[in-house]
């Protein structure tokens, strides 16, 4: 990475104050909130925000300002106020080389975006421009439409893989693969930080979570180095592949695509957190279900990190700015379990990931 790029990405309007996420036992009543809102809007479900590693980075969200504003990406400061990137250039009288309302254009707009994001942001905490409290926000998923499928990471942590062993209908790995097992998830699998997934009883009931840490990337690669590999990681997010267990492994030859695909079933949020915001080895990827601990893993247990995985994904394959690969999930999934346990209607799922943030979804059953 040339320094200039360094530069761009430790980058920050902003430095970190308050703590992660409010009590877990009240996540139910927090979903709550969100249902009877206006217009949708869920930014107070967001009760801190999480502090950015070594006072660097940014958090980039995509909201709805309002009960009925239009889409825009936003920098999220410390405080829980936001800057929008487009009414802020508008004030500033500043032409944007990307499309504001587009998180992807952003991504796409490389080191010039990501400096007139910083010398926005920077002008508008200078003149004391007015700014929009997250609980007057919807939040999206940072990225509402992805351009192509979610790659995704199997069995990339030891503990989850010998979990599965017994529970898996398919017998035939019984170690470890030497590479990374890749698969896609559909681009409407995408939901947002808060909202809720999808249930159809008549289709399945064992709805499952797995807590993962999303990978964006930021620029075109194909055959990247793994000792490059960090040089095209735009930045992360809070993601939860959530899987329908029978869909995906006794449908449909025990391929996972359809399983892993359903509508609704791969929440991200709650906002971008740019390369040089995070501590890779501090970080802690937890579940809970309901208030009850699930899953709790760190980085450091990945079995392939992140620059094996670029390395091979990428290799004969061109990967694109604002992919978003999906790293895996460690133990403490629902079918492993003993009884297996799954998700109904009106189950709370919440995904954190310590420096990032908290995503809470509501199961909601359909048809």
């Amino acid at each position: 990475m040339d320094n200039h790029r360094r530069n761009l990405l430790k980058a920050s309007a902003s430095a970190a104050v308050g703590s992660l996420l409010a009590g877990a036992g009240s996540a139910q009543a927090q979903a709550r909130e969100q249902e009877h809102s206006p217009g949708g809007i869920n930014g107070a479900q967001v009760k801190s925000v999480p502090p950015l590693a070594a006072r660097v980075g940014l958090r980039l969200a995509t909201c709805v300002p309002g009960a009925d504003g239009a889409q825009a990406v936003m920098v999220v400061l410390d405080d829980g106020r936001m800057i929008d990137l487009q009414a802020e250039a508008a004030r500033q009288k500043t032409k944007l080389g990307f499309d504001a309302g587009s998180m992807l254009e952003l991504i796409k707009s490389g080191d010039a975006g990501l400096e007139q994001v910083r010398t926005l942001a920077a002008r508008a905490l200078r003149d004391k421009a007015p700014l929009l409290p997250l609980a007057q926000a919807r939040l999206l998923s940072p990225i509402p439409r992805p351009d192509r499928n979610i790659y995704c990471v199997g069995w990339n942590y030891l503990d989850h893989f010998e979990e599965g062993k017994n529970a898996r209908a398919d017998k035939r790995t019984e170690t470890l693969p030497d590479h990374p097992v890749f698969f896609t998830k559909a681009t409407h699998t995408m939901n947002g930080p808060f909202d809720p997934i999808p249930q159809d009883a008549a289709n399945s009931t064992q709805t499952d979570w797995e807590a993962e840490l999303a990978v964006i990337v930021g620029r075109r690669g194909r055959n990247i180095a793994e000792d490059q590999a960090m040089d095209y990681v735009f930045g992360y997010a809070v993601y939860n592949d959530t899987t329908e267990r029978d869909i995906q492994q006794k449908r449909h030859g025990g391929q996972w695509f359809k399983g892993k695909s359903l509508d609704g079933h791969g929440p991200m949020g709650p906002w971008i957190v740019t390369a040089a915001g995070v501590r890779l080895d501090d970080m802690r990827i937890v579940c809970r279900v309901n208030g009850v601990e699930k899953q709790n893993a760190g980085y450091k247990q990945m079995y392939f990190k992140i620059p094996r995985i670029i390395a091979e994904l990428s290799r004969g394959m061109t990967l694109e700015p604002g992919d978003i690969i999906a790293t895996g999930t460690p133990s403490g999934v629902g079918f492993a379990r003993k009884p297996p346990e799954f998700m109904k209607h009106g189950d709370v799922m919440e995904t954190e990931i310590t420096g990032i943030g908290v995503i809470r979804n509501t199961i909601r059953a359909e048809g």
